[in-house]
């Protein structure tokens, strides 16, 4: 048992356990939402595109988080409001605004002359995890969840069935600008703890697991999240224990978990088949 405790002892170590818990549950509960409407691309470009306001950020001194706030709302409703009369496709917006923005991060960091200072922003510090960032992380948690949690049956509605949603009355679009906004804060919170190049592998990985064993939303969601805890705290563990990096081994470890549920689904097809 002294393995399992072992690593508690380490300040460094509770912190990064809550701040697995806090970004897991956000992600992952958001990220139903994405896989649902196979929106998963946009969840890597918000992580790319907040590059540009975290540099600047930087530069000036300021809170990283702020800077990537503004860079993703921007993309975020820049997304929308390309695609808003369908003259644009949404992958076509959200492929124009993430190379544009992402160069434009690329283009602003050349002019220092080390990468090494971005790069706990790229791959994520986890174990640096401080006080004031769990704070913010459980301030932006409990936001977006608020947010998902008085608009259940609505997003549920239009995540489903968007011409039936629209046809009952609801304002189908104002409802798309609202997911792209909890999607940035969602994103920005993860880059604190997993970095740009990973965060959007946790918010679409427990979700597309959970999707594989069951239909209902709710249920959907609870998979999503354990999943994302599960990953992460076995990732945890494998970066004490072993030398590699934490934010890779936590998204490895989801990464596995996705393999166990899609095996599972096979299994379960051939066995309803073998009834059949």
């Amino acid at each position: 048992m002294n393995w399992l405790l072992d690593p508690f002892e380490y300040a460094f170590m509770r912190s990064g356990f809550l701040a697995v818990f806090f970004v897991g549950v956000t992600c992952a509960t958001i990220g139903v939402y994405v896989v649902l409407r196979r929106m998963a691309f946009i969840g890597d470009a918000l992580a790319h595109t907040v590059l540009p306001g975290i540099v600047i950020a930087y530069f000036y001194g300021w809170n990283l988080f702020w800077g990537a706030l503004v860079a993703g709302l921007i993309t975020a409703l820049g997304i929308g409001w390309l695609s808003r009369r369908q003259e644009l496709r949404e992958d076509t917006a959200i492929g124009v605004l993430f190379t544009g923005m992402f160069a434009l991060g690329i283009l602003m960091m050349s002019t220092v002359r080390s990468f090494r200072d971005f790069q706990g922003i790229l791959f994520g510090n986890i174990l640096g995890i401080t006080p004031t960032n769990l704070v913010l992380l459980a301030v932006v948690a409990v936001f977006v969840l608020g947010i998902l949690l008085v608009l259940f049956k609505e997003m549920e509605l239009v995540s489903y069935d968007p011409n039936f949603a629209e046809a009952m009355g609801l304002n189908t679009e104002t409802l798309r600008y609202v997911l792209m906004v909890l999607l940035a804060f969602t994103v920005v919170s993860g880059i604190q703890a997993v970095g740009v190049v990973l965060t959007s592998a946790l918010l679409i990985t427990p979700a597309a697991a959970a999707s594989l064993l069951t239909d209902r939303l709710p249920k959907m969601m609870l998979l999503s999240s354990l999943f994302a805890i599960a990953g992460g705290i076995v990732g945890l563990y494998t970066s004490y224990y072993l030398p590699v990096s934490s934010g890779a081994a936590i998204v490895l470890a989801c990464t596995v978990i996705f393999g166990f549920a899609y095996a599972l689904r096979a299994v379960r097809r051939r066995k309803s088949r073998q009834v059949a």
